[in-house]
């Protein structure tokens, strides 16, 4: 779908990996034995790229903010650039930015990753990057690149942009006592479950959501099958997720964000970003990879009567 140039642009901020995607497994690997999977997909990955190809399908200008290899592995999944029909002028090019790789491997409703990283992030001159589009929102797709950039929240709200971001899990970052005043900023929070109680140190969701709206305008917090639960001040709003055949959930979490993000960059009320969000997480889990099921049916008519909203004050 073509972008529609009354609505606002949105930059997605983060690395760009080369997802090996093995599905079908009868049990996850376990050390000294193998497992062999039924399917395999090689395809771009990473929560930036996958939200951007969502916003670009969904009609809304999506522009990558990141850096990319220039190995064989990187070379190999380009082309899959120009399919997704993202703005690529924020991109930089260099050779220590891969192969950045994620090996997938789904399970049932659940999924486990392998990743190397590899350089930075982001373009050194963000300053620069920021000034040069024309944009109203910037979305953060995992707090490992604003650890990396703590300024980046900062900048974009210089140029006049709100603020997305979702904390993506990272062992090694998620539990810091520092991560909420880095998110300093940030207008709208978008983390899973899990995602949540590690951060608040709370288990019940009630409790962590709670934590959180505290520190953030909004907070979409993602349940998976559960659907997912909205966060305003004391307001909350949950929607239920329908039924669906799952093939994958990797990246069903960034499609939830563009869909919540175009809907709330829209001005819409909160079930309807919360059914938009939960659409398009229903959709991705339909195809292998974060962006293989955007050729499946209008996200707009697979909610059905499946998902059910509700308003719920604590």
């Amino acid at each position: 779908m073509r972008s529609c140039p009354d609505r606002p642009a949105v930059i997605c901020a983060g690395r760009i990996y080369c997802d090996l995607v093995f599905s079908g497994l009868p049990a996850m690997p376990c050390l000294g034995q193998e497992v062999y999977a039924s399917g395999m997909n090689s395809v771009l990955g990473g929560g930036a790229f996958i939200a951007a190809a969502h916003l670009q399908a969904l009609g809304r200008r999506a522009i990558l903010l990141s850096r990319f290899g220039m190995d064989p592995v990187s070379m190999a999944l380009e082309s899959q650039f120009a399919v997704a029909g993202l703005d690529m002028a924020l991109v930089e090019r260099h050779a220590d930015a891969g192969p950045q790789i994620t090996v997938v491997m789904a399970h049932g409703d659940d999924r486990a990753f392998l990743s190397r990283r590899a350089g930075s992030a982001l373009p050194m001159a963000l300053n620069a990057a920021l000034s040069g589009v024309e944009a109203a929102h910037l979305h953060i797709a995992e707090f490992a690149t604003l650890a990396d950039h703590p300024d980046l929240v900062r900048l974009a709200k210089r140029h006049g942009m709100s603020v997305s971001l979702d904390p993506s899990w990272d062992s090694a970052l998620i539990h810091s006592s520092g991560l909420l005043s880095i998110c300093a900023g940030v207008d709208l929070f978008l983390p899973n479950l899990e995602e949540a109680r590690a951060i608040t140190g709370h288990t019940d969701a009630a409790s962590a959501l709670n934590i959180l709206a505290q520190h953030f305008p909004v907070v979409a917090l993602k349940l998976g099958a559960e659907g997912a639960i909205y966060a305003k001040g004391t307001i909350r709003q949950k929607i239920g997720a329908p039924k669906v055949a799952v093939v994958d959930t990797t990246g069903a979490g960034d499609a939830f964000n563009a869909g919540f993000i175009h809907a709330w960059l829209d001005g819409e009320p909160a079930q309807q970003c919360l059914s938009a969000a939960v659409a398009l997480g229903s959709r991705s889990v339909q195809g292998p990879g974060g962006t293989a099921a955007l050729s499946l049916t209008d996200p707009a008519q697979m909610a059905g009567e499946d998902v059910i909203a509700r308003d719920m004050h604590p």
